[in-house]
């Protein structure tokens, strides 16, 4: 879950609990002001931090990870944040028209990856060669592309390898779908294996509906 959310919904339960264990600590035990404030921070306190322990459970359960593996994940996630941050300022830097569609495509990619991932974050273990070594080499290449091209005046040396850095961004761009179709695959594996069942579902709706009809096309 987002944090944000969690927080939020955390606080939406626990500001009301806070309010009233204040209010029945002092006006039906009769408690003193101070005491009832103690008491009233404690048990929203309390609660929050219940609510905090519940709510990562489900969160762990529902995407069968555990807290070390997630931690694992969102760290790795930050860091690819930091580098797609990265990777959108060089691409967009660069003045180059031909390459504008290759260029949306990388960063679409990328960002779709890494939705995905924040989102469902098991999914991050099918983008391992995505997250350390695809991303950090597209970051590079592109980067010293963007350098590269800003020269106000370039040789034989550089057009050249302005040249071989755009073939390769070509092959990298085929990697990142490559690595994109591998964090879906079980999802492509799930939708056939549904159409198969319900071919079969509507086949023998058929054969029970029309069994003479479908005895003689036989």
């Amino acid at each position: 879950m987002n944090p944000i959310v969690s927080l939020l919904i955390r606080s939406f339960v626990a500001v009301p609990v806070t309010v009233l264990t204040g209010l029945v600590s002092f006006f039906i035990f009769g408690q003193n002001f101070l005491p009832s404030l103690a008491y009233a921070i404690a048990g929203g306190v309390a609660v929050h931090f219940v609510l905090s322990i519940v709510m990562d459970r489900n969160f762990y359960k529902k995407h069968q990870l555990t807290r070390k593996e997630y931690r694992y994940i969102r760290k790795n996630l930050a860091e690819a944040n930091k580098k797609i941050r990265r990777l959108n300022k060089s691409l967009f830097s660069i003045r180059d028209l031909s390459s504008v569609k290759q260029r949306i495509d990388i960063l679409r990619i990328t960002k779709k990856i890494q939705k995905m991932a924040l989102k469902e974050p098991k999914r991050f273990y099918q983008a391992e060669p995505f997250y350390f070594s695809h991303l950090d080499s597209i970051v590079e290449l592109t980067e010293k592309y963007s350098f590269l091209a800003a020269q106000p005046k370039k040789n034989l040396e550089i057009n050249q390898s302005l040249i071989d850095t755009r073939q390769t961004l070509n092959e990298m761009t085929k990697v990142l779908e490559d690595d994109l179709y591998r964090v879906v695959s079980d999802d492509v594996d799930y939708l056939n294996f549904e159409i198969d069942v319900a071919k079969n579902t509507i086949k023998k709706q058929k054969d029970l509906k029309f069994p003479e009809e479908n005895r003689w096309l036989k």
